[in-house]
């Protein structure tokens, strides 16, 4: 990976868990909030795509609309799910769980699908994002194990869909050639009409988090966009097999902002998890 590419992701990992503690510290995040800072994204980057269309030399395609479509209903159901496992877990499990699911599902899906034999380096790999997912949710928990586990449920769920929609922005980037700005300002929109029925059902709910939690609504909206912007200009230097390991820096981070900013309980024993699971990601991406 290019210096460039690199520190893109960099900035991306760092910029990714500070919008996810934020989320983390909504009260009561669900379809409303997603909604929320879907809109106000939709909103800050509209004038940009506008533009962006404008002067883009190449036309815009109606395949661009079509990969837009594709990554709006991925993004919808990372929203809701993250925003539940932040409900009902600690950012602590939900945030590693669910960034280190997806390398571990690549393997998996290579072994069971696509037949192939991972070499040493990609099986300890997976085996260290086991073994850190492990450390996580085990030892004592002064709230039970019933949020631990419902963190674990969450985080994996969660890990699922950033498998899926990684795979597909990558190649609506590359392949398919959409410009990232162009493609997350379509998508926002799209992820706002999508979630519309939702917040009109909630509008008391809507009016209670802007006017209660305004500032992690534009944080996240902000942030969130940026972040993954980030990342898509990566992937247009360098191939996804080392950019979305690389991103995973943020596992660490979110455990750090566990500890330090939100207090949770087991911060050693789950921040040791994350920095397993970091390391079973980088072996995945070496081999």
């Amino acid at each position: 990976m290019n210096a460039t590419a690199l520190s893109l992701v960099l900035v991306a990992a760092v910029v990714h868990a500070a919008w996810n503690l934020a989320a983390k510290r909504v009260s009561s995040g669900g379809p409303q909030f997603v909604w929320l800072y879907y809109t106000v994204s939709a909103v800050v980057l509209l004038p940009v795509t506008v533009v962006l269309l404008a002067v883009e030399p190449q036309r815009p395609q109606w395949s661009w609309l079509l990969a837009a479509v594709g990554t709006s209903v991925l993004h919808v159901a990372y929203g809701l799910v993250l925003q539940r496992g932040y409900r009902v877990g600690d950012l602590s499990v939900v945030y590693p769980v669910a960034r280190g699911t997806g390398p571990l599902l690549s393997v998996l899906a290579a072994v069971l699908v696509l037949g192939e034999r991972p070499g040493p380096l990609g099986l300890l790999g997976a085996f260290l994002v086991i073994a850190g997912v492990l450390v996580i949710s085990t030892g004592r928990t002064g709230g039970g194990t019933h949020a631990v586990k419902a963190g674990i449920f969450y985080g994996l769920l969660t890990g699922a869909v950033i498998a899926g929609y990684t795979l597909w922005d990558a190649h609506s980037v590359t392949g398919v050639g959409v410009p990232p700005v162009v493609y997350f300002g379509l998508g926002s929109l799209l992820q706002s009409v999508m979630l519309v029925p939702g917040a009109l059902a909630g509008r008391a709910e809507v009016a209670r988090i802007w006017r209660e939690q305004r500032r992690e609504v534009l944080l996240v909206a902000v942030l969130s966009p940026l972040a993954y912007i980030l990342v898509l200009f990566a992937l247009t230097m360098a191939p996804v097999s080392l950019v979305a390991p690389a991103r995973e820096l943020s596992i660490v981070l979110g455990g750090l902002a566990a500890w330090l900013v939100l207090g949770e309980r087991n911060a050693v024993r789950r921040l040791a998890g994350s920095v397993i699971v970091l390391s079973g990601i980088v072996a995945i991406a070496a081999a």
